[in-house]
């Protein structure tokens, strides 16, 4: 059974490193420039020459966003990049605007997908595109299962669906609210996600119910990946390049063992569902919704109230070393202190707890509460590897 690439995002490299150990078949990145996420940490050359190499020795594809609508100064200066990146062979370049797919073919022989922001939602559109010489849709989260199974099948072009993230209450690559309102150009990597904020009403009981009108809840396709699969999408897309290390390693690793689950058994049938369910709770996010991948987007997709993460676990750490039998290395991110309980997420496996005993300095000193930015030792424990997360429940004050 062909199952479908799991394209997971890549924020930062240690971000890469975590989504490519935590399962993901793919994932995407920008660079310095020519991206739409001009506030995620993004790629200096030197991080993607060890990005790629860290990806395709463990048999992962590396995407690079050139996504941004690019005007002729910018187009200036991409064959330097397109050449670089043709150099330490990345898979492909996610695109929206055509005169950038002309300057890549003419540059570079890098295959080319086609964004979501150039919201492709019909076999016509992908059709002319694969005629300009893309291979894959990337089709915008307007579309269902079923319609994208038919562009598919009518186009003969690869397709790619969003299956989990943050949604956007405007078609793809058609947004200008942030431009209106803040100034910043949301289709050259500057929205201001003015759609997710609070707005005001002359009428009062308007107000109380559509506050936050535009806002959408987050998408989670999980529980219709059967769909997916049976109509033959070649690439389900986590979104999320901004989000934090958390969600890069919890969204792979669940979707990842959904899809070798259903290879072995050949359905869903199974309380690991729950499992799944109850980890994907443990990020910070808005109600869940499955969007427009079965039935077309309602009312009841608006996330109409402000943003609680009263249930949201944080990272504390990362494992960068494992001493068998001695002590474990941990790169805090954020404090903890001996006596919590901390959870440690396997690549493999169901995440456990371990109750720290004691914290110490690199140099052997006691740690009564650690600092993020430092490095801390704490008792040897097993079935731990370096790159695993390690995180704790948030308590309300």
């Amino acid at each position: 059974m062909q199952l479908p690439e799991l394209l997971c995002p890549a924020g930062s490299l240690e971000k890469l490193k975590i989504s490519v150990l935590y399962g993901a078949n793919a994932v995407y990145l920008g660079g310095q420039n020519f991206g739409l996420r001009q506030r995620s940490e993004n790629f200096t050359t030197e991080e993607l020459i060890e990005g790629v190499k860290f990806a395709h020795d463990r048999n992962v594809l590396v995407f690079v966003v050139l996504n941004s609508f690019l005007h002729d100064q910018d187009l200036l200066a991409l064959p330097k990049f397109l050449e670089i990146l043709e150099k330490i062979k990345v898979d492909a370049v996610i695109v929206s605007d055509l005169g950038v797919i002309e300057t890549v073919k003419k540059h570079s022989s890098i295959p080319i997908h086609l964004s979501t922001q150039a919201s492709s939602l019909n076999s016509f559109s992908a059709k002319f595109y694969k005629k300009m010489g893309v291979s894959r849709i990337v089709l915008g989260r307007e579309i269902t299962i079923s319609e994208a199974k038919k562009i598919k099948e009518e186009a003969g072009v690869e397709v790619e669906l969003f299956v989990h993230g943050s949604m956007c209450m405007s078609y793809s690559g058609n947004c200008v609210i942030s431009n209106f309102t803040q100034g910043r150009d949301s289709n050259r990597g500057g929205c201001a996600h003015s759609c997710r904020f609070e707005y005001s009403f002359d009428n009062l009981e308007q107000e109380k119910l559509n506050a936050y009108f535009m806002s959408s809840k987050d998408l989670n396709g999980l529980r219709v990946l059967e769909e997916f699969i049976k109509a033959g999408i070649d690439s389900i897309k986590i979104e999320g390049r901004n989000k934090s290390h958390h969600y890069a390693g919890t969204v792979a690793k669940v979707y990842s063992e959904a899809l070798s689950f259903y290879k072995q058994n050949g359905h869903f049938l199974s309380d690991k569902m729950y499992y799944w369910e109850s980890e994907l709770k443990k990020l910070s996010h808005r109600d869940y919704t499955t969007a427009s991948l079965i039935d077309k987007a309602s009312d009841d997709s608006i996330y109409n109230s402000r943003e609680n993460d009263e249930n949201e676990w944080t990272v504390v750490g990362v494992v960068l070393k494992v001493f068998e039998q001695q002590f474990v290395v941990i790169d805090v991110k954020s404090a903890f202190k001996p006596g919590d309980t901390l959870e440690f997420m396997p690549f493999v496996g169901d995440v456990f707890e371990f109750q720290i005993p004691f914290i110490q300095s690199m140099s052997g000193e006691v740690v009564l509460k650690t600092k993020p930015g430092t490095l801390v030792k704490l008792p040897f424990i097993s079935n731990v590897q370096k790159w695993n997360l390690v995180r704790k429940k948030e308590t309300l004050a």
